[in-house]
């Protein structure tokens, strides 16, 4: 699969069986269906930051993640996809690539490897310029896509969102997506983000920085959920995992997506919805990362 179809994006009902309350609706957004590895909201991160790159003649993108990063592979990937060259610089030494990073490299990729000190660094462009000293007109692309044009390319889910939801759910991990998707629905619309790491409501900050005055209403971070941190994961969540996609079909990855359904799958039991609330899951793709723990699910 070597395009990007966002009619592959279907809206799919989450069984009854699967939730305790009784809703109007409970459906999930299939952004994984769109690409095996440039997937879920990656895409919409990277396509205008990407196409802004290309329109002013640069030639090569610089991006940032770790080892096991569903960024870094996405960027991987649709830089190819553009035919633009893409450097990443990636946090930690590595012996061994992992199988993301190799699957970076293989898709001609250039990786940077840098100490948790550096890495620190990031946003200082000098350093980034004098890492890939090699190449010319780089074009930066923070973590995440988190710039303005990862926001705008967020902001265009909003089509796919009809306004009868009264809540949309998504994981977070910079904040770029919930930010850029809160500008373009109605304010009326909860936004529910469900950030898989410690203490993760920090990026109540950055988010609130990037809304529209008239749009910072009716949306929440829960971190409850990270169980033990990011990409973390234990026993629980992997029979979670599996006892969801035998009921619904629906793959889950490790990371993202996985730790936000669990939290729904609480707020449902604590009774957090109306009975006449329709809720909207996103699914954010990265099912890639999935492969530690090949052995250990259904699918």
């Amino acid at each position: 699969m070597d395009t990007i179809d966002e009619r592959r994006a279907i809206i799919q009902p989450i069984a009854r069986s699967w939730y305790p309350q009784q809703l109007a609706a409970l459906d999930m957004l299939r952004f994984d269906q769109l690409h095996p590895i440039i997937s879920g909201n990656k895409w919409f991160k990277l396509r205008l930051n990407i196409r802004h790159a290309i329109d002013g003649g640069f030639k090569t993108i610089v991006t940032f993640g770790g080892g096991y990063s569903n960024h870094l592979i996405a960027t991987a990937y649709a830089a190819k996809m553009f035919g633009i060259k893409s450097i990443g610089i990636v946090r930690g030494r590595y012996h061994t690539l992992t199988a993301t990073l190799a699957d970076c490299q293989n898709a001609g990729m250039e990786l940077i490897f840098v100490s948790n000190e550096e890495y620190e660094r990031k946003e200082d462009t000098d350093w980034i310029r004098e890492l890939a000293s090699h190449f010319d007109e780089l074009f930066i692309i923070p973590e995440g896509g988190a710039n303005e044009w990862g926001r705008a390319g967020a902001g265009l889910i909003d089509r796919f969102v009809k306004q009868d939801y009264t809540h949309i759910a998504l994981s977070v991990g910079t904040g770029t997506t919930l930010a850029g998707l809160r500008n373009k629905l109605d304010s009326k619309q909860h936004m529910l983000g469900f950030v898989p790491m410690k203490q993760g409501t920090y990026l109540k900050d950055y988010i609130t920085e990037h809304l529209h005055a008239d749009k910072n209403t009716n949306w929440q971070l829960f971190d409850h959920w990270h169980l033990g941190g990011f990409g973390k994961w234990n026993d629980e969540l992997l029979h979670f995992m599996n006892d969801f996609y035998r009921t619904t079909n629906i793959p889950l990855d490790i990371v993202y997506t996985s730790k936000m359904m669990f939290g729904i799958r609480q707020l449902l039991a604590e009774g957090f919805f109306a009975p006449d609330a329709r809720v909207l899951c996103i699914h954010t793709g990265g099912l890639q990362g999935n492969v530690s723990v090949k052995d250990k699910l259904d699918y």
